[in-house]
């Protein structure tokens, strides 16, 4: 019989270098050590030229991925089952270009 250990206790705090931002874009490498994450936004000006300025990188361990891969699964569904599908735009079509400045 194997003895119930309690949950710890978790404290998230903050660190002094803490940020958040947005992104609409993510590339993936992955190696036999990690995964590596760059986040950024996308910006198309004309029909025919995207840039992609990266603005964060994030490296995790295979486990650290597998996990974070689970907690989306979980939370996508969840998302999905309030407010319907998420669809994903067919790769064949050109971004859309705002109309407008992005904040």
């Amino acid at each position: 019989m194997n003895p119930t250990h309690p949950q710890p206790k978790i404290d998230l705090i903050k660190s002094e270098n803490y940020r958040e931002s947005y992104a609409n874009s993510v590339q993936v490498r992955v190696s036999v050590w990690d995964f590596f994450l760059a986040f950024g936004i996308v910006h198309q000006e004309t029909s025919d030229q995207v840039t992609i300025e990266n603005t964060h990188g994030l490296y995790l361990s295979p486990q650290q991925a597998k996990a974070l891969w689970n907690v989306l699964g979980q939370n996508i569904s969840q998302y999905e089952q309030t407010f319907g599908a998420i669809a994903l735009e067919p790769q064949a079509h050109p971004l859309p270009v705002p109309s407008g400045p992005i904040h």
